[in-house]
C-alpha cells in the first residue's frame, strides 16, 4: 500500500526525465505523463524503503555499541578481581623476602 505523501518537485522532474528518455515513437503526452506518475510512485516507495533500512541500521548499530560498551567494561572488573584474589600470598612473600635481605645485609 502506498501512502499519500507529497512528492517533491525534484522527484517529479526526475520521473518526467526518465519517462521522456524511455518514450516510444507514437506515444502521446498523456501516456508519458502516466508513466512519469508511476515512476514518481516508484521513486517515493524506494526512498521510503531506504529510510526504513537506514533507521533499522541505526538501531542495530546503537544496540551493538551498547552491547560492546557493556561487554568491554565487565571483563576488566572481573579480571582485576580474579588477579587480586588468585594471588593473595604474593605481597606477603615479597615483604618477607625483603626483610630477609635487609637482615642479611645488616648481619654480614
Amino acid at each position: 500500500m502506498l501512502s499519500k505523501t507529497p512528492i517533491s518537485a525534484e522527484t517529479q522532474e526526475q520521473a518526467l526525465q526518465i519517462a521522456r528518455a524511455t518514450q516510444k515513437p507514437g506515444q502521446t503526452k498523456e501516456q508519458t505523463k502516466l508513466i512519469a506518475q508511476g515512476i514518481e510512485k516508484g521513486i517515493a516507495e524506494y526512498k521510503k524503503q531506504q529510510k526504513a533500512k537506514a533507521r533499522e541500521c541505526d538501531k542495530l548499530a546503537k544496540r551493538l555499541r551498547a552491547t560492546k560498551a557493556s561487554v568491554t567494561h565487565e571483563p576488566m572488573a572481573t579480571e582485576e578481581m580474579t588477579y587480586t584474589t588468585s594471588r593473595p600470598w604474593l605481597p606477603w612473600i615479597l615483604l618477607l623476602l625483603s626483610w630477609l635481605v635487609f637482615a642479611a645485609s645488616w648481619l654480614f
